[in-house]
């Protein structure tokens, strides 16, 4: 009997509350047996991104406690720059009796045309796409997620608005933003 696998990727630099939410809110609503939150290895467009230990680490604070949810390293282990038709080819040869769906938000939906064969990914694991604060894709609920990004926590960390990041940030990986002093700069 076939898996079915929800494929959540990112940057996750660093994972916030609104990837936590998207990962409940898959596992609550959608028939999926397991989760697969996977930290890009290296951006392929060269964003500059914490340590890849840093990233994996926080994703293992983030989500890891949840049930059916486990952080892969699939894109250490292929290498180089991460790209998503990568990734799913490799999974689908490791795991043919996996049935794969990728998670996406409704910002996504809208760049997909940016993306490498975006056609073969759909084929491969078709999206399930999440709504998200501050966007709207056309068939695609309301915001399942609030408007939290990546790139918002990180400033706040650089200011030191601690207060503000304990409603953005998973405690246990805000003490580790802390520890490790990363995003400081």
């Amino acid at each position: 009997m076939p898996c079915s696998v929800a494929i959540f990727g990112g940057s996750f630099n660093p994972p916030h509350v609104a990837h936590v939410l998207a990962i409940a809110w898959v596992l609550a609503t959608e028939d999926v047996d397991q989760l697969l939150m996977v930290p890009t290895f290296q951006h392929p467009f060269a964003k500059p991104l914490a340590p890849y230990e840093a990233r994996v680490r926080m994703c293992e604070l983030a989500a890891g406690w949840l049930p059916r949810v486990t952080v892969s390293r699939v894109e250490e282990e292929l290498g180089g720059e991460s790209r998503t038709l990568r990734t799913l080819e490799h999974l689908a040869t490791e795991h043919p009796d996996w049935k794969m769906r990728l998670v996406i938000g409704a910002d996504v939906v809208l760049e997909t045309e940016k993306w490498f064969r975006f056609d073969r990914i759909a084929e491969l694991a078709p999206p399930l796409v999440l709504g998200r604060g501050g966007f709207h894709a056309p068939g695609v609920p309301s915001a399942a997620v609030p408007s939290v990004s990546s790139r918002e926590v990180r400033a706040r960390v650089a200011e030191g608005d601690w207060d503000a990041l304990r409603a953005l940030v998973p405690r246990p990986v805000l003490e580790y933003v802390r520890a490790e002093e990363l995003y400081r700069s």
